[in-house]
């Protein structure tokens, strides 16, 4: 009977052990993939130059990885690391997100500010919008209905229609804004702002903003408190929140708009990505070339795991 119980246990415990982390090295040129079982990284997959923004296909067999001096989103092949196809995604890309049907490529190009619309079958560009100067950001609300970039240098995000191809409407933020994510739900979309040291909720119907949340963390100067990247646990119940140059990852209850925890994690922490089952998060810091893994029971760093050369995106694939 005990045998059985431990086989049991054992199964449940598979799919996050089973997880892959591949992490974009922005001055390595490459990808790290990290074994999620071992908290090993096991291969740096060499890319275009000064890879950033990475996401997962929607049947998990390839990764999109934006090559931002090559102008142009790489296909990657999980398999092998081989480099499948180079998309035409426009001047700088920075960030990309995923149309739900998983067709379509939106990406920020920051020199140019334009949004760039990329056709994945057909491997070129649909069509391109006008936004605010030097865009970084981008998310794709869960209905499909809007895209969303933040323009770092005019501090706003312009919303997309993406059956009209067109800017409707415009959110004034706070100075910086640099990353956007929506709830699940798509009735909320939180956007950090860098150098404004804040993440404000944007209630998607009115595009106005209705609630703003800051940071102190003990014994860190404010002017260092640079929030970035946010990721929602799989329950929707906490945000996480990566505070950059502080070297802390903010852990908000969503629902009271309240900090619950500051997590010291490695240096110049840019991106995160939380596992599917919200028991762990990975952070990517850019300084000191690691990934901390966060257990999210504990809210503490269990592993440190080093990396490729100023690690900037990362993405969990099961």
């Amino acid at each position: 009977m005990k045998a059985m119980i431990l086989i049991a246990l054992l199964a449940g415990a598979s799919p996050a052990l089973a997880e892959t982390i591949y992490v974009s090295n922005e001055r390595g040129h490459s990808i790290s993939v990290i074994d999620g079982a071992t908290l090993k990284t096991v291969a740096e997959w060499p890319v275009g130059n000064r890879p950033r923004g990475i996401i997962l296909s929607r049947d998990g067999t390839r990764l999109y990885v934006c090559a931002s001096d090559e102008h142009s989103v790489q296909v990657i092949d999980r398999k092998d690391g081989r480099i499948l196809a180079d998309l035409p995604a426009g001047d700088d890309p920075e960030q990309l997100a995923m149309a739900p049907d998983g067709a379509t490529l939106f990406v920020a190009n920051e020199r140019d500010s334009l949004a760039t619309a990329i056709d994945i079958a057909g491997r070129a560009v649909a069509y391109q919008v006008p936004v605010g100067e030097e865009p970084e950001g981008m998310a794709v609300s869960p209905d499909g209905a809007f895209a969303v970039s933040t323009s770092e240098t005019d501090s706003q995000l312009d919303w997309i229609d993406l059956a009209q191809r067109k800017v409707v409407a415009v959110t004034d933020v706070d100075a910086r804004p640099r990353h956007v994510e929506f709830t699940a739900d798509g009735r909320e979309l939180w956007a950090s702002s860098e150098i404004g040291g804040t993440v404000q909720i944007v209630d998607t119907k009115s595009h106005a903003v209705t609630a703003k949340i800051g940071f102190a963390v003990p014994r860190v100067s404010p002017d260092k408190i640079l929030p970035v990247a946010i990721r929602f646990t799989p329950d929707g119940a906490r945000a996480l929140v990566a505070l950059g140059r502080a070297n802390h990852v903010a852990v908000i209850d969503v629902k009271t708009r309240q900090v619950l925890a500051y997590i010291p994690v490695g240096m110049r922490v840019w991106h995160l990505a939380i596992s599917a089952d919200g028991t762990r998060a990975f952070t990517a810091n850019g300084v000191s070339n690691d990934v901390s893994v966060i257990d999210l029971a504990t809210l503490k760093v269990t592993a440190t795991i080093p990396v490729g050369k100023a690690p900037w995106g990362v993405v969990i694939a099961p």
